[in-house]
């Protein structure tokens, strides 16, 4: 799933230099997180980064946007052009 987050975000601009996806940008209001580039860090770090560091907890999972981690990493895939390389057939 990708994150979201929301309006108890306090505009405190941790979050968007933190998440290796650039899905993170300011709206209107307060900060908002891109479904469609967000992996909740799958491919780049064990946790969420955006979570670990928002000092208010503002950033749950968007029940909108359902993922599972397979998908997750064929995104990460997708925005970073870091597909697994087929390994070489062996001749005999």
């Amino acid at each position: 799933m990708a994150l979201m987050i929301t309006d108890e975000c306090i505009n405190c601009d941790v979050c968007e230099p933190e998440c290796p996806n650039d899905a993170i940008s300011m709206g209107e209001s307060f900060y908002q997180i891109d479904p469609h580039r967000c992996t909740e860090c799958v491919g780049h770090f064990d946790e969420p980064q955006c979570v670990q560091i928002c000092p208010v907890a503002c950033i749950p999972v968007n029940p909108a946007h359902v993922e599972t981690r397979p998908m997750l990493m064929a995104k990460y895939e997708r925005l970073t052009g870091d597909a697994a390389q087929p390994q070489p057939s062996v001749q005999r």
